[in-house]
């Protein structure tokens, strides 16, 4: 992400990452300075540092996820009832469905842009010791809004709904605020954009 805001010469730029995005964005912009001028995090998986001791070594539920489809309206008909796709605006998962997937190479419908394997692998080793951003975090200087879900991870229980996002993150920031979100839970871009939309505005 670094390299892109070089790459587009990017200065003073307002910088939105959801999720794992949010934590990516928080190091793009203590190695590139001067392309961020203010970051809106959303619900950012930024844990506890005690937590930096991975990565786990249980195979992470997004390896079995399934990767092959005969159309992105297939994909639509099958996830739109299901958690925790049906929290969703329609509009939002339309695109999931339409832009998420490519043809597959081998000729026979589709599958998702990100394998399988590749997503799981980057969960895993979300809490690995390289994955420690406290050094980052303390180096900015620039106002870091964080908007959480306000549904707490409960202990040894994987929910994807609940906040993964340390509580006291905002005040680790010099220049942080933190916001709760009631209504909406981790995937909140993808269940309220235009409430998202606002934020940014």
């Amino acid at each position: 992400m670094a390299e892109l805001a070089r790459a587009l010469g990017l200065r003073g730029a307002i910088g939105v990452g959801h999720s794992m995005g949010g934590h990516s964005l928080v190091r793009a912009a203590a190695l590139h300075p001067d392309a961020f001028a203010r970051l809106v995090l959303l619900d950012p998986v930024i844990y506890a540092r005690i937590l930096y001791n991975g990565p786990r070594v249980e195979e992470h539920f997004a390896a079995r996820r399934r990767n092959r489809w005969a159309s992105a309206a297939e994909m639509y008909a099958r996830y739109v009832e299901r958690a925790p796709f049906a929290s969703w605006d329609r509009g939002v998962l339309h695109d999931y469905c339409d832009y998420g997937l490519t043809p597959a190479p081998d000729g026979d419908g589709f599958v998702l842009a990100c394998p399988p394997a590749v997503e799981a692998s980057i969960y895993a080793h979300s809490n690995a010791p390289d994955a420690d951003i406290y050094e980052e975090i303390e180096s900015l200087r620039i106002p870091v809004r964080v908007i959480r879900s306000a549904r707490p991870q409960a202990p040894g229980v994987l929910d994807m709904s609940a906040s993964p996002t340390v509580p006291d993150l905002a005040s680790r920031f010099r220049f942080g605020e933190d916001i709760h979100d009631p209504e909406h839970g981790h995937l909140l871009p993808m269940e309220a954009p235009g409430m998202v939309a606002d934020w940014i505005r």
